[in-house]
């Protein structure tokens, strides 16, 4: 695991967010800062967020692990949607302040809030991991405007079999997706699966930084 360089608590007008650093090293040559928010029902513990920043770093990504302000007042329950973007809006300029392009991402509800305010604050791009295109069971409650309203370059990752949408159900659109089989909307496998966990989150990992390469 890389080391984390620091961790950082951010005042924001939805209450304290905190950012845990993942720095690319200097002969990395840093291209990017990747921040990365949670989702509703967990934290900056979940294994492709904890993946990404393991391995981005020594690639020249500076990883920022971001904790809503909600999760930091250790609260159950993710507030409104609104809420949510005002503490990612409070964050931006402690993610700018490294001087470097910033990439807007996040898992599931954090995806969603990278999709809706990313270009607003000046992002380069957005990556959404486990977007939740629709609640299980309801994809006629489908959440595509948000991804396809992106205006950014935009990486989808997605479980082959996410109950919040699976990639056969994503419509047509100005983003890439890249897809791991058999993962669940938290990139699980089934014991069946013919990947396992490494494999998979490798496959994740490569797939995200050879699209960040690519936004060059």
């Amino acid at each position: 695991m890389t080391d984390v360089t620091q961790y950082e608590t951010v005042p924001t007008d939805a209450g304290d967010a905190r950012v845990t650093w993942y720095e690319a090293p200097a002969g990395a040559s840093p291209r990017a800062v990747l921040a990365l928010g949670h989702g509703a029902g967990g934290g900056i513990e979940a294994r492709d967020l904890q993946a990404l920043a393991a391995a981005l770093p020594a690639r020249g990504v500076t990883v920022a692990l971001v904790e809503q302000p909600w999760r930091v007042a250790g609260k159950k329950v993710a507030p409104a949607p609104k809420t949510l973007d005002t503490g990612w809006r409070g964050l931006w300029p402690a993610l700018a302040r490294p001087g470097l392009p910033v990439i807007a991402g996040g898992r599931s509800a954090g995806a969603r809030v990278a999709c809706r305010t990313g270009r607003e604050l000046g992002a380069v791009a957005v990556l959404a991991l486990s977007f939740p295109l629709h609640p299980p069971g309801r994809p006629e409650k489908s959440r595509a405007d948000e991804l396809l309203g992106t205006g950014l370059p935009t990486l989808v990752v997605q479980g082959g079999n996410d109950p919040f949408g699976r990639p056969a159900e994503f419509p047509e659109g100005p983003y890439a997706l890249v897809e791991i089989p058999d993962g669940d909307h938290g990139f699980a496998l089934p014991k069946r699966a013919p990947l396992g966990p490494e494999e998979a989150m490798a496959l994740l990992v490569d797939g995200v930084a050879e699209w960040i390469l690519s936004l060059r």
